[in-house]
């Protein structure tokens, strides 16, 4: 099952977290991962890990026009066109909207909308030609809940998920399928520098009573990027311990 032999996937964050188990889990069943990032050293170190069959490729996503070449480019340091594209690589400036400076606003919405939308077009001409393709994008539970502080970051995850499914009606035909994977609380680099007691408040919310791990969200991903998947897409997978059953 899953088996990704022959196909070519391009993972964006690939030097984080989530990004890095994506694109173990995607080369683990057979694909050409393009591991793409802006921490250079870490993305060289898990090309070593997985050793043959992966490229790098690297851009600023931040820079709309260096999102533009960038399908371009993975596909050459590949060799191939992109079959998989996976949009992971995110970031947030945290703060009350009455404080929220307009740039950090845009800044944030440039990154994880806007640069998403630029990646799929240019991804979906060869995934067309092709008649098959995958795009799997990574929103965030609250895109879906919302979070005070975070009104800009929850309005670009809500607005990949609007896009996502506008974007699956448009390609079903040619053997395309857009999804979402909204992770809920994810054990990152982050939560831990969390103390004991924001942790067992965060768990408070989690019914199963723990913070779930990359390797499930990845785990998701791949699923999302099988054959076996076909038959799914505009839909979103939250993989949240039942923090929000939506």
């Amino acid at each position: 099952m899953f088996n990704l032999s022959g196909k070519t996937a391009l993972v964006t964050g690939a030097s984080g977290g989530i990004g890095g188990a994506i694109a173990t889990h995607l080369h683990a069943q057979g694909a050409h991962v393009v591991l793409h990032g802006t921490q250079q050293e870490k993305l060289i170190a898990l090309s070593n890990r997985l050793g043959t069959n992966n490229s790098v490729a690297t851009a600023n996503l931040s820079d709309l026009d260096a999102v533009s070449s960038l399908i371009n480019d993975a596909s050459e340091v590949s060799g191939t066109p992109i079959d998989i594209l996976i949009n992971n690589a995110g970031f947030a400036i945290d703060g009350l909207l009455m404080r929220m400076k307009i740039q950090d606003w845009q800044s944030v919405l440039d990154v994880n909308l806007t640069a998403n939308m630029i990646l799929c077009r240019s991804a979906i001409r060869s995934m067309m030609k092709a008649k098959w393709g995958r795009i799997i994008t990574i929103s965030s539970i609250v895109g879906a809940t919302g979070n005070p502080g975070q009104t800009n970051y929850a309005a670009s995850k809500a607005g990949v998920v609007g896009f996502s499914k506008s974007l699956a009606q448009e390609v079903a035909s040619r053997g395309i399928t857009v999804n979402i994977v909204a992770p809920g609380f994810i054990e990152t680099p982050m939560t831990d520098t969390l103390d004991e007691k924001q942790k067992d408040n965060l768990l408070a919310q989690v019914p199963v009573g723990r913070l779930g791990t990359a390797d499930e969200v990845a785990t998701a991903v791949l699923f999302l990027a099988s054959q076996e998947a076909s038959y799914l897409t505009g839909a979103t997978l939250h993989v949240n311990g039942g923090m929000a059953m939506i």
